[in-house]
């Protein structure tokens, strides 16, 4: 909401308060202003000038050699708009005067003419383009034939205004308003506002001799109103009214549209005009409009209309669909003379319907979904009629012809002292609170400490003991309330074991180089069973489905993180990013339902994707890019970051590579896996070579055991031995690492292969392991007979578990 402080003005007056001291008591009162902004930038000696004579420049075609009074002289001056003309009251910047931009105006030449001056447009001005009149956008602005000659622009055309804007929370439709805002500032500043009675003239003829209304849906439409105004002149609106629908963010068309418009931001409550004799009836029927039925609305497009829209029509056809937006047909036009002035209560509820199916959102439409004041919906129609017959002359009939099955009764809602200081910590008096009651204009009845409060229609946001509770607060002051700090003992907090964990997972993954990511949790069906790690893939019957989703793209719960991380990649390839390291840590959703009744069951995962180039030091010409063991090393480098041993056995999954796939496990148990993209997904999306991990966070959360402990540099010598074994090739190194390990305990404190061999000198079917294992005492120098006795044990544990022996 946008609220122009020399209109608020004219209801209460502020003038004692700086436009940033107004925005912080409306703040503490708990609306929130976003921006305090001048309408345009400073500007001084612009006048009000009067076009004496216009004449063609004698050396340029299109400029125009002007005398213009400006009040206290007469100047001469050059200007080249099109629109210029003589009889004409124009904006004029003065020698000596300053516009936006610090542009200074001095006495200067053009074209062998004397120009004192410059005949402003309304953009050069600061008018924002979009707010300029559209018989103006292309030339300079033409004052109304009345105004003062001499007089300041500035303060004429409205620019020497403040606009406050608020951040309305839903439930403020009140404040959506002048007269709502002005009843809010009062009550914030003590002061005193009451919305004025509305002076209609009327003329002997009788409204109901000119129409008649015909509700089909009460419900829906509760209340119609149509006022009759005859004889209009359809021209500009007041000056004055101009500005102050430009504050307010709305263009100005003509005086009849202008007028509605000006009722809408005074009031709140949206009015429409129909030209009378293009209406095609003498009747208004509201009612449900029928399935395919069409109205061609003032936007010029062709809308198919449903039975859950609420059309205004001439009892046959169309011509507004309620509450959002008025029919071209019976459009108010240049030759408009008589006009049906509707003043309407539509519910929220087929308003919002209508203006969601068509994308129409207006600010009529705004007020209408958040509610209006029942008992301001007559009073608006008045308050148009008003002005219609001063600024339009315009004949009013007597009378409103309306249908009415509004209900207006004012909610009643009881508080108490005692109560009300209970939950605020406060100690307030009932003569405060009769006094908070008093700003805020709401009637009571008090019995003791017991209040009755009647509250005002306008306030349609308070029903509960709870709202009041919120107004008396805010009116109290929130500054005001008392504050302690907790009693009792208290306890740092702190994360858990598992919240510190994830932290170190994380800054692992990015220390090693990849990128965290966010995706959505929601995916297509077609993606949500696609690399499912084995483990998942047993627990999970099939993906659990949303109730109601928002899209098909998002319509199941993922079981893995994999699908979305390489949509990522396939994003960032398509758009020239080439070497690409994603992580995420996030949840899978798992249910062993067939039809999931029950919550699904959560499990953290760690997952991550990589593409491109590992690493590059073009100096030395060398380049690595990435493949399975640049994946298997990152895994590896948290299996050492989380003191928990991996082991890596091949596998065959879905949508993996055949041959660089492997499962991981730990403690026995399958955690996960990592290896290629299958090259066939790879092309499908866009991506060449492509590795991934998914491990299961939680089952290495749950091993983790490591206690941070000093570990002293070893004083003694370490012993290394190298050993290269002969096994069948399906046993892998993993297997045969953790015998040694095993069989070598407590010596043994590494063991690492580096090399792996198959073909000559080795029968077919067989492959070489080499590994070097390093022997270690902390509290001693090892003795050569140690080594080869625990190296000896290694060899028979070896040759006994996987028929190992030694490469001659």
């Amino acid at each position: 909401m946008l609220v122009s402080l020399n209109w608020l003005q004219q209801y209460i007056d502020v003038s004692e308060y700086t436009p940033e001291e107004l925005a912080e008591i409306i703040t503490k009162t708990g609306i929130e202003v976003e921006s305090v902004e001048p309408v345009a930038e400073k500007v001084t000696g612009v006048v009000v000038g009067y076009v004496k004579s216009c004449e063609q420049h004698p050396n340029a075609d299109k400029l125009s050699l002007c005398q213009v009074d400006v009040g206290e002289e007469t100047l001469q001056i050059v200007c080249g708009a099109p629109n210029i003309a003589q009889g004409q009251k124009v904006a004029v910047a003065t020698p000596g005067a300053v516009l936006p931009g610090n542009f200074k105006i001095k006495k200067t030449k053009l074209r062998g003419e004397e120009s004192n001056g410059m005949i402003c447009s309304l953009q050069e001005l600061g008018v924002d383009e979009k707010d300029v009149p559209k018989e103006y956008a292309d030339g300079i602005y033409v004052f109304p034939e009345d105004v003062e000659t001499g007089a300041d622009a500035i303060s004429l055309l409205n620019l020497d205004d403040i606009i406050i804007e608020l951040g309305l929370t839903p439930n403020r439709a009140d404040a959506m308003s002048m007269a709502g805002v002005a009843y809010e500032v009062a009550a914030a500043i003590d002061g005193k506002y009451e919305l004025a009675e509305e002076k209609v003239p009327s003329a002997e003829e009788k409204a109901e001799d000119a129409i008649a209304v015909e509700v089909v849906d009460p419900e829906a439409n509760p209340y119609y109103g149509a006022f009759v105004i005859k004889d209009i002149e359809v021209g500009p609106s007041p000056l004055w009214m101009q500005n102050r629908l430009t504050a307010a963010g709305i263009r100005p068309i003509n005086n009849v549209v202008d007028i509605t418009n000006y009722v809408l931001m005074e009031y709140g409550q949206p009015l429409h005009a129909f030209d009378y004799d293009r209406f095609g009836s003498n009747k208004v029927v509201t009612r449900r409009a029928k399935d395919g039925e069409t109205i061609k609305t003032l936007d010029d497009q062709e809308r198919t209309l449903t039975s859950e829209h609420l059309v205004i029509t001439n009892g046959e056809q169309p011509h507004a669909i309620a509450g959002v937006m008025g029919g071209a047909e019976s459009e108010v036009q240049d030759d408009t003379k008589n006009i049906i002035l509707e003043a309407a209560f539509f519910n929220p509820a087929v308003v919002r319907q209508s203006s969601k199916d068509h994308g129409l959102r207006s600010e009529s439409s705004t007020r209408f979904e958040k509610g209006i004041d029942p008992n301001r919906v007559e009073r608006a129609g008045k308050r148009a009629s008003e002005l219609l017959a001063k600024y339009a002359n315009g004949t009013v009939l007597e009378g409103v012809v309306s249908f009415d099955k509004l209900n207006r009764s004012e909610k009643q809602v009881t508080i108490e002292t005692g109560v009300i200081n209970d939950r605020l910590g406060t100690d307030i008096s009932n003569e405060e609170i009769k006094d908070i009651l008093r700003r805020l204009q709401f009637s009571y009845k008090e019995k003791g400490e017991k209040f009755t409060v009647s509250v005002p229609t306008r306030r349609g946001d308070i029903e509960l003991f709870e709202d009041m509770l919120e107004e008396v607060a805010r009116i109290y002051g929130y500054d005001n309330l008392p504050f302690t700090l907790p009693g009792g003992a208290s306890q740092a907090g702190g994360l858990s074991l598992n919240q510190q964990l994830k932290r170190k997972m994380k800054a692992y993954f990015e220390g090693a180089g990849l990128h965290e990511t966010i995706t959505y949790s929601l995916t297509h069906e077609s993606k949500a069973p696609m690399l499912v790690s084995p483990e998942i893939e047993r627990q999970a019957k099939s993906p659990v489905g949303l109730a109601m989703p928002m899209s098909e793209d998002h319509s199941h719960l993922r079981l893995s993180l994999l699908p979305e991380l390489l949509t990522s990649l396939s994003y960032n390839v398509a758009r020239k990013q080439t070497d690409l390291a994603y992580y995420e840590v996030g949840t899978v959703f798992v249910s062993q339902e067939e039809e999931v009744t029950t919550q699904p069951r959560e499990i953290l995962r760690a997952s991550g994707a990589l593409t491109g180039t590992w690493l590059a030091h073009l100096w030395q010409q060398e380049k690595k890019n990435v493949d399975f063991f640049v994946v298997k090393g990152i895994v590896e480098g948290l299996s050492d970051q989380l003191d928990i041993s991996f082991t890596y056995e091949k596998a065959k999954l879905p949508q993996m590579h055949p041959g660089r796939t492997a499962i991981v496990k730990a403690g026995g148990k399958e955690i996960g896996f990592i290896g290629q993209v299958h090259p066939k997904l790879q092309k499908e999306l866009g991506l060449k070579e492509t590795y991934v991990f998914d491990l299961n966070a939680e089952e290495l959360f749950s091993q983790y055991t490591k206690e941070e402990a000093f570990q002293a540099i070893p004083r003694f010598p370490s012993v290394s031995r190298d050993v290269a074994l002969v096994v069948d090739e399906s046993i892998s190194a993993g297997a045969i690492a953790s015998t040694i390990s095993e069989a070598g305990s407590p010596l043994v404190k590494d063991v690492q292969v580096f090399d792996v061999y198959q073909g000559e000198h080795l029968p077919e079917g067989k492959k070489s392991l080499a590994f070097n294992l390093l022997y270690l005492d902390p509290q001693r120098t090892l003795k050569d007979e140690e080594v080869e006795e625990a190296h000896d044990k290694i060899l028979t544990a070896v040759k006994d578990q996987h028929e190992a022996e030694l490469r001659g």
